[in-house]
């Protein structure tokens, strides 16, 4: 845009150029659908009245040019016919739009835009800029220019508004891809539109590295939709995405580069759990996700306490997110063992090695109050006292002795000078601590950071050039003034922390239903507190009375909730305390199914549940109970195992069992009463019986003898084998303890074996129980020669007693066969493989 004014002489000629209300962004460059035409008759409408509010306003002359009164023949402003001049576009594509009434050329550009007009001549020969580069536009978004003069400070008429339409270009750059589920092989990314900039968009890039961290990227998808799942991942990877947009204008620039990773395996050990800080009665304590663990990963942890005093071993403090917890409630200068697991929905690590703190000691009571001894000397004298009877948990290493001077008459002031100062003290009658809150010369002063509901007293005194303090003392102070400041709602309930189950006392406190905490009373501000109001979740809050600790009953097992607490008075509710995360436990499990696996006189061996013990990360742990002589159940058995062998019983008997299971949530319910019977014990296997040749057709074989069992008589059974092909066959079954076998065959074997019957006297009948036979004995007979010499005789008489085991010959044949494998061994490994 260009014009000619002409000037008083002298005058100093100046240019100005207004935007006007730009459109919002994404518009369109073109006028050619009805929605944009409206837009545009929209705009010349808007521009229209605010001309006329300008004119209200300023008094001035109309935006449109017209011709106006001048002390020259050319107009005030632009004159008829006069043209804008040409914008750059630089590299871009550039498009004219013949909206205003003149006939304007306007070129348009994406990110700037250059405005011109010509250039106002007058008397002198200096020059004014005709041109002004406009920057930071929006694409594809409607703009107005106008141009004025002054002179003199004297403003022209506004030119007519020239309109232009910056083009549209590629999208900005999409934000981060956000990760919305994530398992061991997938990975699911969703991301939102960025600003298309006046072409729509119609299509997205996710690029990947596939999980080889070189910095080199592949495409990954490319669609219109907003979210993407990619599969066939490996599990506990890191993966690397940037993402794009493209419209018609080309693509924009990707997105920063995000890692994820897939979930994998449980959590690594996490290192041990380091002090913060340490007071009294709390431990801060601090740690670190486990080496190794993906940043983007969610990993809990739970923070486990010992108390040697207790006897219960290591207790769960802490479960959740947080890398720092304070364990409160603790006892003073006592020491405590820590350790912390992670775990993640894969399991739980190992627990991290132990460390131990110690809770600061407290400061110790105050001692007896002293008393002189001896004489009372002019400049001296001795006192002595007693230690406290509460050290505070340590020894106590100094005593500060604090000694006080009496006044020796009234105070004085030094008179006769003006007051120029004074001195304003406030003291609270409940702690009567002075402190000055204001020094000055003014009569009146404002004190804040007062308490709601408080009474203050304030007291004054005056200085002057002699000062407030000579030698005999401070000046004298006015009368006390007190005044009450109004009452207000509660303070900030302070200190909310749930309680453990060691700390609740209640019989109906259950971790899996129930969650306690307690608080600290809050400042009441001047009113008192009538009640606490909980809150907990979606559910209607709970309201209390005047306690400090509370029951929420009613809970979902397993379930976290967010809990805080406001204190009430009769003038409303305080504000929130700050928010909790508190989580109940799962229900207690079932007790399993008791079996009897198997048994005999003196054991039993029980089987529960299903399989063998599980891993040491399963918490569930079962309790087997047997009841005693007097009645009473007693614990047997406390573990992770599924079966349990109970020895050294009495045969015949039978025994009560029950058993219960038990996991971080509790003891179950008991299980019912199961009875299981020992039986009989059979009698025990008997010594070889012995032989003795009576003639060359007969022979008595005796055997040790059995005393009754338990009322029950024992009989004997004896076998025979025949030569060494036969079976044994039974020859004698009763009571005696010897038998006389005839019909001995010469040169023959013969092989004898007895076993003790027990003859049970039941109420259903009678029963024998057959205890293990004994070891047989070898007998061969042979005919008896007559006597020559006395050699001859007992070379006859041994051989005719000489009697072998059979398992003597077996383990001689067994060690020739394994002689003669290794031999075998031996030679394939010499002559064949090597």
């Amino acid at each position: 845009m260009s014009g000619k004014v002409s000037r008083p002489p002298g005058s100093a000629a100046a240019v100005k150029h207004d935007k006007q209300d730009t459109l919002p962004a994404h518009g369109r460059s073109n006028f050619r659908d009805e929605r944009s035409s409206k837009t545009y008759e929209r705009l010349q409408k808007k521009l229209k009245d605010r001309h006329g509010t300008q004119k209200d306003k300023l008094n001035s002359p109309p935006s449109s040019p017209q011709k106006c009164p001048s002390p020259t023949s050319e107009h005030n402003g632009l004159t008829k016919g006069q043209d804008a001049a040409g914008i750059s576009t630089g590299s871009t594509k550039s498009k004219s739009l013949g909206k205003g009434k003149s006939n304007s050329q306007t070129d348009t550009e994406v990110e700037d835009h250059l405005v011109s007009w010509g250039t106002i001549y007058g008397a002198s020969d200096c020059g004014e800029e005709n041109k002004v580069t406009v920057n930071d536009l929006r694409p594809a978004t409607d703009y107005h220019a106008k141009v004025q003069v002054e002179c003199n400070c004297v403003k022209g008429s506004p030119s007519e508004a020239e309109s232009f339409t910056t083009l549209s270009c590629e999208p900005d750059t999409p934000n981060l891809p956000r990760i919305t589920n994530r398992t061991k092989n997938s990975l699911t990314l969703q991301w939102k539109a960025s600003c298309d900039n006046g072409s729509k968009i119609h299509s997205y890039l996710l690029e990947w590295d596939e999980g080889k961290g070189n910095g080199e990227f592949c495409q990954c998808y490319y669609g219109q939709q907003k979210q993407y799942r990619i599969t066939k991942l490996s599990p506990a990877m890191g993966y690397t995405f940037r993402l794009a947009a493209k419209n018609d204008m080309g693509m924009s620039d990707f997105s920063e580069e995000v890692l994820y990773h897939t979930s994998g395996t449980a959590p690594t050990t996490p290192a041990s759990p380091l002090l913060m800080n340490a007071g009294v009665t709390w431990l801060s304590l601090q740690w670190t996700k486990p080496s190794g663990t993906p940043s983007d990963e969610g990993i809990s942890y739970i923070l486990e306490m010992e108390d040697e005093n207790s006897g219960y071993g290591f207790k769960p403090k802490y479960d959740g997110d947080d890398l720092t917890y304070t364990v409160k409630n603790l006892r003073r200068s006592t020491k405590y063992k820590f350790r912390v697991i992670a775990y993640n929905s894969e399991g739980k690590s190992s627990p991290s090695e132990t460390v131990e703190y110690i809770t600061c000691p407290d400061k110790p009571g105050a001692p007896s109050k002293p008393t002189v001894k001896g004489k009372i000397h002019a400049q001296s004298f001795k006192i002595i006292w007693d230690p406290p009877k509460d050290n505070g948990g340590a020894a106590i290493n100094t005593y500060v002795v604090e000694i006080s001077e009496g006044l020796s008459g009234p105070p004085q002031v030094d008179g006769g000078s003006p007051v120029t100062c004074y001195g304003l003290e406030m003291f609270q009658t409940e702690t009567d601590e002075h402190r000055e809150v204001y020094q000055g010369s003014d009569v009146e002063c404002t004190v804040g950071s007062l308490l709601p509901g408080r009474t203050y007293s304030f007291r004054l005194r005056a200085a002057n050039k002699a000062g407030a303090v000579n030698v005999a003392g401070a000046g004298p102070f006015s009368e006390v003034v007190a005044c009450m400041t109004p009452a207000s709602v509660p303070a900030v309930v302070t200190c909310l922390r749930g309680l453990s189950e060691d700390e609740v006392e209640s019989p109906y406190y259950s971790p899996s239903t129930c969650l306690a905490i307690s608080w600290e009373k809050p400042c009441d501000h001047g009113s008192e507190i009538l009640g606490y109001s909980i809150d907990f979740g979606d559910k209607q809050p709970v309201t209390v009375g005047k306690v400090l600790s509370y029951l929420i009953d009613g809970l979902q097992p397993d379930t976290t909730y967010r809990v805080r607490i406001q204190a009430l008075n009769s003038l409303g509710a305080g504000p929130f305390s700050h928010t909790i995360k508190l989580k109940t436990k799962p229900l207690p499990p079932d007790p399993p199914r008791l079996e009897c696996a198997a048994y005999s006189s003196q054991t039993l061996k029980l089987k529960w549940g299903e399989g063998a013990a599980k891993a040491l990360t399963d918490s569930i742990q079962y309790h087997l109970q047997m009841e005693d002589k007097n009645g009473r159940f007693v614990s047997i058995y406390r573990g992770p195992c599924h079966t349990y062998k109970v020895q050294r019983l009495s045969e015949s008997t039978s025994y009560k069992f029950c058993i219960q299971a038990c996991n971080e949530a509790g003891e179950g319910p008991l299980s019912q009463e199961y009875v299981f019977t020992t039986p009989k014990s059979v009698p025990a296997a008997l010594k070889a019986p012995r032989i003795e040749r009576i003639n060359d057709h007969t022979c008595e074989i005796t055997w040790e003898v059995l005393q009754p069992m338990k009322g029950d008589p024992v009989i004997y059974c004896l076998q025979v084998m025949v030569g060494k092909d036969s079976e044994f066959r039974q020859i004698y079954k009763g009571p005696d303890w010897s038998f006389r076998y005839t019909g001995l065959q010469l040169n023959c074997e013969y092989r004898f074996r007895v076993c003790a019957v027990r003859q049970c006297q039941e109420t259903a009948g009678h029963q024998d129980l057959v205890g293990p036979y004994s070891a047989p004995v070898l007998f061969i007979s042979q005919r008896t020669e007559p006597p020559a010499t006395t050699n001859k005789d007992t070379v006859q008489t041994a051989r005719t007693q000489w009697s072998q085991s059979d398992q003597v010959c077996a383990a001689v044949i067994l060690a020739l066969f394994a002689i003669f494998s290794i031999l075998i061994a031996v030679i394939i490994q010499y002559f064949v493989i090597k």
